[in-house]
C-alpha cells in the first residue's frame, strides 16, 4: 500500500527480540514475531524494512510461525494494477503466544532435567 509508514524497532522491542534469541528462536523468528506483536496488519515488504531483515529471511519465518499457527493473513486488492497484496498479523494476542512459548520451554527444561538424572544414575553408585 503507497504511502504506508513503515515502523521500526524500539529500544525495547530490540531487547525483547534479544530475550526470544536468548531462549533459542532463530533471529529472524524472534524479529517478525516482536514486529507483528506490535503492529494489527504488515506486508511482507513492511516486516523486511521494519524488522531489517530479507526477503527469503521474512519468508522462512513466515513459514515457522505459520506452522505454528501463530500468524494469519488475508489478501487486499490495491488500487493500482498488479497483484493483490497479503496482509499478514498475528493470529492471536501475543501474550498468549508468549504463554504458549513457555509451556514448552518449561516441557523442555522438564525433559532435560529427567535425562539429567538418568546420567546421575550412571556415575553415582546406587
Amino acid at each position: 500500500m503507497p504511502g504506508r509508514n513503515v515502523q521500526y524497532f524500539t529500544e525495547k522491542e530490540e531487547e525483547f527480540t534479544h530475550l526470544l534469541i536468548g531462549i533459542g528462536f532463530p533471529r529472524t523468528v524472534a524479529k517478525v514475531l516482536v514486529f507483528l506483536g506490535n503492529t494489527s496488519e504488515a506486508t511482507s515488504r513492511d516486516i523486511e524494512r521494519g524488522a531489517d531483515l530479507r526477503q527469503p529471511e521474512v519468508s522462512i519465518a513466515m513459514q515457522y510461525l505459520h506452522e505454528r499457527g501463530w500468524i494469519a493473513s488475508r489478501l487486499v486488492r490495491t488500487n493500482s494494477i498488479g497483484r493483490p497484496q497479503n496482509l499478514i498479523s498475528l493470529s492471536r494476542p501475543i501474550a498468549e503466544i508468549i504463554d504458549h512459548i513457555q509451556t514448552e520451554k518449561e516441557g523442555e527444561i522438564r525433559k532435560k532435567m529427567a535425562l539429567t538424572r538418568k546420567i546421575r544414575n550412571y556415575v553415582t553408585p546406587v
